[in-house]
């Protein structure tokens, strides 16, 4: 299914997932040193829900507590998600820039089956076998057992008020941690995290078409260009000819050979835009790649004009796709093969799409500028099961989480931003006093949770204002409650 990754999407596009490569400095952020934190390890039950197999793994968490007021002061709790978690450290400079205003201590857990956290070391993606424990409830398990652990053996920490904090997957992951363990943390903040991204509970095409909006909104013709490329790249992969100027035009490491290689172009096109609507942030970053501030406006300057000629359409799509790909200067060629920072684990998350995190999408090429391609489960199932083995539950995460009947849940806050695709599955209203919606209108994904910078937008630095305000509520309300 030449659709999967998109299908799959939420992240992790980059290369291997065993080893990843060193988390790399993001400009315009300050991003913690090493030296800062502690790196620990605990360890956990690789089954925490069956009693006939007592095998364990290591998992590996980062502590910071030079802020921290050692008589029950508060613990922010990253709840690690599908990569290397230092990376996600170094990139949640939230934490780290309200660590003193709440005295709090800082702890980063990783996820289990990603980074060093490898419940079957290199067999841990050997087969359906071994991926068996790869899901959400096992990582909720194995995160309460790990708070249950610090307050049991930190001097100080035993009635410590606990917040949970995520983004994209992870803040899926601290709100679903809120709701099953509400007795572990006080409260959580989940960023960017689209929990209704599932069954029937959001239309599966406003994803796309938010990505369309943000390239709309970015330049004149820019999303036009782009929705007419696909049928210029048709044209012109029918020939072998076409196929050799494709290659040559893309500056591809592999070149093209047939339609089922350009169909893989179309792909790798489509990931590309979804993912710069993603990091469309106000300032130089490097999330996913090294980036320009705001740029899709950087990237629509190369597609003004929808008209032209295929040829002279495809080579202003190089242009804009070689500022994602090349803003460095570095890359002698373009490797379809990767989308976005190796930090990221790309298979885990595959096998995670192919089970539980089942999240319907489709485009229609109208409401977007995408191809048309319908939801067509029965197809990614037959994927997932030559792939896996497995077959994907797209209930289940319902069945267990609740979808949209979560009232009787508290103190979260969901922030989304505008210009975020994600925000699609995410919620952008109040659902209860202490179920609060933040909308940051010029936020791209999570970037409450980046560090402050001179160039954040008003909407990002009032929606961390209130974020501190309901983490202070909470605290304030665990200490009485002691």
């Amino acid at each position: 299914m030449l659709r999967l990754l998109l299908l799959l999407l939420l992240l992790p596009l980059g290369g291997p997932a065993a080893l990843p490569t060193p988390p790399r400095r993001r400009r315009g952020a300050a991003a913690p040193p090493p030296a800062l934190y502690l790196t620990r390890y605990l360890r956990q039950q690789i089954d925490h829900f069956g009693f006939d197999e007592n095998l364990t793994f290591q998992q590996r968490y980062l502590v910071a507590d030079q802020h921290w007021k050692k008589d029950n002061g508060p613990i922010l709790f990253y709840t690690g998600n599908e990569g290397d978690i230092t990376w996600f450290c170094n990139n949640t400079g939230f934490m780290w820039d309200v660590a003193e205003e709440l005295n709090a201590m800082l702890v980063f857990a990783e996820h289990r089956y990603y980074g060093e956290s490898l419940p079957f070391g290199n067999e841990s993606f050997s087969d359906s076998k071994h991926l068996n424990y790869l899901t959400s409830e096992q990582a909720l398990a194995d995160f309460a057992v790990l708070i249950e652990y610090l307050k049991t053996t930190i001097a100080g920490a035993r009635y410590s008020p606990v917040i949970a904090i995520g983004g994209s997957y992870g803040g899926m992951l601290a709100a679903w941690f809120r709701m099953k363990y509400p007795h572990v943390v006080v409260g959580a903040l989940a960023a960017s995290a689209p929990i209704w991204q599932f069954g029937d509970l959001v239309p599966c095409g406003t994803y796309f078409s938010i990505v369309t909006n943000d390239f709309k909104k970015s330049g004149t013709g820019c999303s036009e260009s782009i929705r007419n490329s696909w049928n210029a790249i048709n044209n012109l992969s029918s020939t072998d000819a076409g196929l050799q100027w494709l290659s040559s035009t893309f500056h591809l490491c592999s070149p093209l050979k047939n339609l089922q290689d350009a169909a893989i172009l179309k792909n790798w096109l489509s990931e590309t835009w979804v993912n710069l609507a993603m990091v469309n942030y106000p300032y130089k970053a490097d999330f996913l790649q090294p980036l320009p501030a705001w740029p899709i406006q950087e990237v629509c300057k190369f597609l003004k004009d929808p008209s032209l000629s295929d040829k002279l359409l495809l080579q202003n799509v190089f242009q804009a796709v070689n500022l994602y790909y090349n803003y460095s200067g570095e890359a002698s060629c373009l490797d379809m093969s990767e989308t976005a920072t190796k930090n990221l684990g790309q298979l885990g998350w595959y096998y995670q799409a192919c089970t539980e995190m089942v999240m319907p999408m489709c485009t229609d090429g109208v409401n977007d500028m995408f191809e048309p391609q319908k939801w067509d489960f029965d197809v990614l199932s037959e994927e997932c099961y030559k792939l896996w083995g497995v077959r994907p539950r797209p209930s289940w995460i319902l069945s267990v989480y609740g979808g949209k009947n979560i009232s009787s849940h508290s103190n979260i806050v969901f922030s989304n931003g505008g210009l975020d695709p994600w925000s699609a599955g995410g919620v952008t209203q109040n659902i209860t006093d202490s179920l609060v919606a933040i909308v940051i209108p010029d936020g791209a994904h999570h970037l409450d949770l980046r560090s402050r910078n001179p160039l954040d937008p008003k909407s990002v630095q009032q929606a961390r204002a209130l974020e501190i305000r309901y983490m202070k509520q909470w605290i304030e309300k665990a200490r009485h409650n002691h």
